[in-house]
């Protein structure tokens, strides 16, 4: 398997200036467009202060630490896009958390502008590492506070992001997982929603060369095989479209561009093909240098002459000039039929649509002043009003809140209208309910059904673009718990519970006088101390679900007789108090399953622990695995590339333990896989002969199911480890008429 070599840091301290003086020249090149008076100096004295205050840091890698700063600063103005101001507050992001420098230096130098840009900037990084388990779901409240307050400071947030990315390498494997678990959960998302395409590709991409190191090799190499073949044929595809563009009198370019890894590798595991027949392995991009009032009709011109050489799939068309995206995407797509039977996607856009579709939100706000198209400039800032509202919910459980707020970040959307003929847009898969809700929370709260295009249906009923909805309400109506399972959008979730929370509490105060009742009963007071000992007693997560509890009668508190009173106060009976879990630091002296305890060594130390494989990825010896604490079955053995793993990694990085795994031919484990082929006689006895007879594998279990020419077998195999899988998998591979064989995730 190759080895990622990292380079070996070593300059000299004359070499060493003469690199922060290049990074910091390359920076003020790039700034150039943008100085006014003053603006030279303002950058001189920001990035001297920054070079001062880290003088004595160096990063990981052993290089010195400013050039971190000069780094995110060029991220800013070259590939997002942003101004002065923002190179400043980027080259001093790190200052007031690690340095001596203060946040009144800082606005004494420069104002309270970048002052309160960088305090954004470190209130977002001091909040990071925290033992509690929503840590990770606070700071990204904290992170969308301040980007809902003012956008650059996300915008400096994800250049430092994509930078700490791009030099991963030299920290250790866990924090590589967990920075890279982190980026794909929270920030890559964020980066999609802020129209930052490339950056968002960027770091999916780079997550992934380090939680599924592998794979991405493997197309990284078959992208860089294919390479010659592939310009080859994009020539031969622009060709003819050129020639007659340039006939039309045209100013534009046009040229083809690699799908992202991580799309590529997403193709292959939705559809269950192999690297050959993903068919849009690149993109065609078609920019018009066009004037404002003729962008749209030049769009559609040229889509026209594209679809005068090569066939367009129809429902592969989307129309972004119509109904721009919620984050400001405006472009025409239409995959064609190319040249060798080959489907290719081409995209069409303006300049100016090319801006916003490479800059996002940095382009929406260099564009703002008399900005041409007010639909494009509502769209973020009704995004940031939707942020406000979600966030100044007080109530909200965090991390129920980053899982709601998440769903929304990548979805795809779709196109409703009220019966008015107003545009509502909503996350692909919405349903009435979530529509009632956009509206108004009220009407969400009365909604009991909604007319479909003048026909009546029930709440969940999924809407499609182009629907026109009625909402039917009624003042008796009240939210209902089976209404969260079929809502998507956060709003409606958050409001739903919002109103549950309520209902609850009204009837927990029922709860609560029948407690200090019979308190007062005993003479012992409702005391903080009292409550909390009845809630832990009770084990109930909270006083409101105690009081609850006792209100619908699931508690009686005939128990209260075994407590003591000392004073005021309640002391619960002894046995309850015997811990039900053993505490993190204590996992180690667990009792090691005879089974496989020595299949594993954790930490830097050998000590064998007890453990349990997730059921959720069925890890087997040889897989990236991590090790991860659970507060009631203590160690979890998951796969680097598990479909929980990046939630896990990036919300509760403080319970995951190194892992490796150590030969031991002894024990076999358990996986499946899903062969797919050509329903050919004798073709179930070649695999089997296979499995059985040459590689001598146990079968657990095998099923088979043909249909129209095609068979689909699923096969359980006790296997030693990864090695002997990917020997059977590639055996299978070679028979004829294998179309497809893939790892189930659970077996």
């Amino acid at each position: 398997m190759e080895t990622v070599v990292v380079q070996k840091y070593n300059l000299d301290e004359e070499q060493e200036k003469k690199e922060i003086v290049r990074h910091y020249r390359a920076l003020l090149r790039a700034l150039k467009p943008r100085l006014k008076k003053g603006d030279r100096e303002l950058v001189r004295t920001a990035f001297e202060m920054a070079a001062d205050a880290h003088k004595e840091m160096r990063r990981k890698s052993g290089e010195p630490y400013i050039l971190h700063p000069l780094a995110v600063s060029q991220i800013c103005v070259e590939e997002i896009g942003l101004g002065v101001r923002s190179a400043i507050c980027a080259l001093l992001h790190d200052t007031v958390e690690d340095t001596e420098v203060t946040l009144e230096d800082v606005a004494r130098e420069f104002g309270s502008e970048i002052a309160h840009i960088v305090d954004g900037l470190t209130k977002i990084s001091t909040v990071i590492d925290s033992s509690t388990s929503t840590a990770q779901a606070e700071n990204f409240k904290k992170i969308l506070l301040t980007l809902a307050d003012d956008p650059r400071v996300i915008l400096i947030k994800l250049a430092d992001r994509l930078h700490n990315m791009r030099t991963l390498d030299s920290m250790s494997r866990e924090k590589q997982l967990k920075i890279a678990s982190e980026t794909v959960f929270i920030y890559a998302p964020l980066a999609h929603r802020l129209g930052l395409y490339n950056i968002k590709s960027e770091m999916e991409d780079l997550a992934m060369k380090y939680t599924e190191q592998q794979t991405y090799r493997e197309i990284a190499r078959r992208l860089k095989e294919t390479k010659r073949e592939r310009t080859r044929y994009i020539n031969e595809f622009i060709k003819p479209i050129k020639e007659v563009l340039q006939e039309e009198g045209f100013e534009f370019e046009i040229y083809g561009r690699p799908k992202s890894i991580h799309s590529i590798h997403n193709k292959i595991k939705t559809k269950g093909v192999a690297f050959e027949e993903v068919y849009d392995l690149f993109a065609i991009r078609i920019i018009l240098d066009s004037a404002l009032d003729k962008e749209k009709a030049d769009c559609w011109k040229v889509y026209s002459i594209i679809t005068d050489f090569y066939h367009p799939s129809p429902e592969r068309t989307r129309d972004w000039l119509s109904n721009p995206k919620s984050n400001g995407y405006e472009a025409l797509h239409v995959t064609v039929m190319g040249p060798s039977g080959k489907w290719v996607e081409v995209q069409i856009r303006s300049k100016r649509m090319n801006d916003y579709a490479e800059k996002g939100v940095a382009a929406h706000w260099r564009y703002k002043e008399g900005s041409p198209n007010p639909q494009q400039e509502s769209k973020f800032d009704q995004w940031f009003t939707q942020i406000r509202e979600i966030l100044n919910n007080p109530d909200s459980n965090t991390l129920d809140f980053l899982a709601d707020f998440k769903s929304n970040l990548f979805t795809e959307e779709i196109y409703v209208y009220t019966p008015k003929g107003d545009l509502k847009i909503l996350p692909v898969n919405s349903t009435a309910l979530d529509f009632a809700y956009s509206i108004h929370s009220a009407v969400g709260n009365k909604c009991i059904g909604a007319k479909v295009n003048y026909k009546l249906v029930p709440l969940s009923h999924k809407l499609r673009s182009g629907d026109q909805v009625e909402i039917i309400t009624s003042n008796k109506q009240k939210p209902s718990e089976d209404w969260l399972n079929f809502v998507l959008t956060a709003k409606a979730k958050s409001k739903i519970k919002d109103a549950l929370k309520e209902e609850k509490r009204k009837v927990a105060m029922d709860g609560k006088a029948t407690l200090e009742r019979k308190l007062d009963h005993m003479k012992i007071s409702t005391s903080q101390h009292n409550i909390s000992e009845l809630v832990q007693f009770y084990k109930q997560p909270s006083p409101l679900d105690l009081y609850y509890q006792i209100a619908v009668k699931n508690i009686d508190l005939k128990e209260l007789k075994q407590f003591s009173i000392l004073g005021d106060k309640l002391e619960p009976p002894k046995p309850v108090k015997i811990p039900e879990h053993v505490p993190e630091e204590h996992v180690k002296h667990s009792l090691p399953s005879k089974k496989d305890a020595e299949l594993i060594i954790f930490g830097e130390s050998s000590d064998k622990i007890a453990y349990k494989l997730a059921n959720c990825c069925r890890p087997i010896p040889g897989d990236d695995v991590f090790g991860f604490i659970t507060a009631s079955e203590g160690l979890k053995i998951h796969r680097t590339n598990c479909p929980n793993a990046a939630q896990l990694l990036a919300n509760y990085g403080h319970r995951v333990v190194k892992t490796k795994w150590v030969k031991n031919r002894e024990i076999s484990f358990l996986t499946g896989l899903r062969i797919i082929g050509m329903d050919d006689v004798g073709v179930i006895h070649k695999i089997t002969n296979i499995i059985s007879g040459e590689l001598k594998i146990n079968i657990s279990a095998l099923s088979i199911e043909s249909k129209e020419g095609l068979f689909e077998g699923l096969i359980k195999v006790y296997v030693h480890d990864k090695e002997e899988l990917d020997e059977l998998v590639e055996r299978l591979k070679k028979l004829d008429g294998i179309q497809s064989i893939q790892r189930l995730e659970e077996s």
